[in-house]
């Protein structure tokens, strides 16, 4: 796999002298494309901070940000425009459409190759909104829309110029639970069908669900990764450290209760075959 994303030494600093705010301190950060990281932690953690950061709409005091092998950190400002078009896509938690324009003309909106109303630019919204399961709401204005609705036009947004890197930030904040877990299983589908690193900052622990690493963030320093996995039995996401886990044919799984472990052992084929279908 291919990094994404690579963070190293980051630090950001508000303010001088005693006065002096670390809201990032000598952080690391990786992620390769076909993964899913959950950024988490408590309010006042720099979670915000990383967010622009990565997103190349904030300038570390020092450290260097990679995107797909360009090193940011060394761009002019003038040049980073540029770099947020072409190679990362943003996920709002207010959406952030315009509610003048219909669902696709936000999308063709933002898109750096023609004109909004070239005919590959809504040939490109049309395939993406239709893959989202918006075909029938083309034309909708916002107001119009559900929720849910809006926040797949704003990821068809954030895919319009086909980015390497997606970053959401509380994309379930403002979804009822199951308009929330629809929207994270379409960002785990773009991680790993389109093959994105796909970074989401949030506080709703349902995320972890679909996550493929968690990444704990406190006072602007980040905490060991924690080990996940996925349940072959119920599909659930599970933290590696303390899950019951069997081996077999030289994999260890593990699983989110003894019950899914001994279904699993009854006959292990069995339910691998259930997962690859």
């Amino acid at each position: 796999m291919s990094t994404v994303l690579r963070m190293t030494q980051v630090t950001k600093t508000y303010g001088g002298g005693d006065a002096a705010v670390h809201a990032l301190d000598d952080v690391d950060f990786n992620i390769e494309a076909g993964e899913v990281v959950v950024v988490m932690g408590p309010s006042g953690a720099g979670k915000t901070t990383f967010l622009t950061i990565a997103g190349a709409l904030l300038t570390p005091t020092s450290g260097t940000v990679e995107i797909s092998g360009v090193n940011i950190t060394a761009l002019s400002e003038k040049e980073l425009p540029d770099v947020r078009r072409e190679r990362i896509g943003f996920v709002f938690q207010s959406f952030n459409l315009l509610e003048a324009l219909s669902a696709i003309e936000n999308v063709t909106l933002v898109m750096t190759e023609g004109s909004p109303k070239s005919r590959g630019a809504v040939n490109r919204a049309s395939e993406l909104m239709n893959m989202l399961g918006l075909g029938h709401r083309l034309k909708s204005l916002p107001r119009n829309l559900s929720g849910g609705e809006k926040q797949r036009v704003a990821i068809a947004r954030a895919l319009a110029n086909n980015p390497d890197l997606i970053l959401a930030d509380e994309p379930t904040a403002n979804l009822d639970s199951k308009r929330g877990r629809e929207v994270m299983q379409l960002l785990r589908q773009i991680a790993f069908e389109m093959h994105k690193a796909v970074v989401i900052v949030s506080h709703d622990h349902r995320t972890r669900e679909i996550a493929s690493r968690i990444a704990w963030l406190e006072d602007g320093t980040f905490r060991p990764d924690v080990a996940t996995d996925r349940d072959p039995v119920c599909q659930r996401v599970v933290e590696v450290q303390g899950s019951p886990a069997f081996s077999y044919e030289s994999r260890s799984y593990y699983f989110c209760s003894t019950q899914c472990l001994e279904l699993f052992k009854a006959d292990p084929a069995q339910q691998l075959a259930g997962k690859r279908q």
